[in-house]
C-alpha cells in the first residue's frame, strides 16, 4: 500500500496544501459540481467566523449517503467546520444535496461501499480516513 497523504512529512503536506488552496481549489470551483466533472463541492460555515466557505472534493453518493475521502488527514479546517455544525451542502453532479450528521470512518467501512475503480484508486493513495454523511434533501 502507498504512503496515506496524512504520513507525508508535514512541510511537504504544508506546501501540497498551500499550493491546492491559492492555486488548484479557485480553478477546481469553477467546474467543481457541475454535472459532468468528478468533483463536487462541499458548503460549510467557518467555525468561528461564521464565514461560508466552498471546498472542491470527490465525494461519492452511496445510497443515502456521501462518502469523501479525507487524503490530509482528519484535522483539516473544511473537515473541523462540517464536524462543528453538524451539517453542510454538498454540490455534486449538478444537484445541491443538504447532508447532516458527519462522522469519520475509517477506510475498512468505507471502501467496499464504493465502485472497484474508486476503491482501487483510494487503496493505491493510502487514504486511512473517510467523511460520511447522511442526505437529508
Amino acid at each position: 500500500m502507498a504512503l496515506a497523504p496524512e504520513t507525508w512529512p508535514r512541510q511537504f503536506r504544508d506546501l501540497i496544501r498551500v499550493s491546492n488552496k491559492y492555486l488548484l481549489n479557485p480553478v477546481m470551483l469553477r467546474l467543481a459540481g457541475s454535472r459532468y466533472w468528478y468533483a463536487s463541492v462541499v458548503h460549510h460555515v467557518g467555525r468561528r467566523s461564521g464565514k461560508e466557505y466552498a471546498t472542491p472534493v470527490v465525494a461519492d453518493r452511496v445510497g443515502d449517503h456521501f462518502l469523501i475521502p479525507l487524503p490530509y488527514g482528519t484535522q483539516v479546517d473544511w473537515l473541523r467546520n462540517i464536524l462543528a455544525a453538524k451539517r453542510a451542502r454538498i454540490t455534486s453532479k449538478g444537484r445541491p444535496y443538504e447532508v447532516t450528521s458527519p462522522a469519520i470512518v475509517a477506510a475498512t467501512e468505507a471502501l467496499p461501499l464504493l465502485s472497484e475503480d474508486r476503491r482501487r484508486t483510494f487503496e493505491r493513495t493510502g487514504i486511512a480516513h473517510f467523511l460520511r454523511m447522511s442526505i437529508t434533501e
